[in-house]
């Protein structure tokens, strides 16, 4: 499991938060109090083990970026995709998906082509971009899914 590294605004002690658990509005180990995770916060990273069961316990919207690493498009979004996950943390939990790794997934959402952007709320998918997004589309999708 893949963990941010978050230094307390408060006490300048450093935090290891688990990625799944961003969203949960952590707090300091030391002094308790909460974090301030914009622009340290990654997309979580989820599997066929995981996805259902982290989509259907979001306590947030979730925006889910499909990928392939062989995937040029995909690449030059990956940068994009990592801001909006530091720039919209406890508004929309930003994940991604590894087509590669995890086919069954992709499989089961019908992912015809990469990379696919996936917008679930209460476990609905609601939306979807297929293909990459310009930087003013995505975030114009991202601010609707916050509210």
């Amino acid at each position: 499991m893949q963990t941010v590294i978050v230094t307390c605004s408060s006490c300048g002690k450093k935090n290891r938060i688990p990625e799944k658990k961003q969203h949960l509005q952590p707090r300091c180990g030391v002094c308790k109090k909460p974090l301030d995770l914009r622009g340290a916060a990654t997309p979580v990273q989820l599997g066929d083990d995981d996805f259902q069961s982290f989509i259907r316990a979001a306590p947030l919207p979730v925006m889910v970026d499909v990928f392939s690493p062989g995937c040029g498009p995909c690449r030059s979004l990956a940068p994009l995709i990592a801001r909006c996950a530091g720039r919209y943390v406890g508004r929309v939990i930003v994940a991604s998906l590894d087509t590669s790794n995890h086919p069954g997934t992709a499989v089961h959402y019908r992912i015809k082509g990469v990379p696919t952007l996936l917008f679930f709320r209460q476990e609905q998918e609601i939306d979807r971009i297929v293909g990459a997004p310009s930087e003013q589309d995505l975030l114009a999708r991202l601010d609707a899914l916050a509210r």
